[in-house]
């Protein structure tokens, strides 16, 4: 009986593991997603110049090739969960300046 409680124990600790790796793995994903749509929405609006709409859109290929490096052996390590959401800041604020830079096209 002892030993199936552990054996149960170790089990649910596995299931967390997995379970908080793909949440983390989902708000990565989700947060490009949204800072993909937040460029296309300064393009229609104009608040994005063409070049400025080319360096985002670069940043946005430089981040997704990151990602898919990280995501290679099938999990997201912690360093590279930090490594990823600070390229995510950092794209983030300058999606952020350049849509209110008052450059119009």
């Amino acid at each position: 009986m002892k030993k199936m409680s552990v054996f149960l124990g170790i089990g649910m600790v596995v299931l967390l593991f997995v379970f908080c790796d793909a949440a983390l793995a989902a708000r990565v994903e989700n947060r490009q997603i949204q800072q993909q749509k937040r460029i296309h929405q300064g393009v229609r609006s104009g608040e994005l110049t063409w070049g400025e709409t080319r360096m985002l859109e670069r940043q946005q290929i430089r981040l997704q090739r990151t990602k898919r490096r990280a995501f290679r052996d099938g999990e997201l390590a912690p360093d590279e969960r930090v490594h990823l959401e600070r390229m995510q800041d950092r794209a983030s604020h300058r999606i952020y300046r350049l849509k209110h830079n008052d450059v119009t096209r």
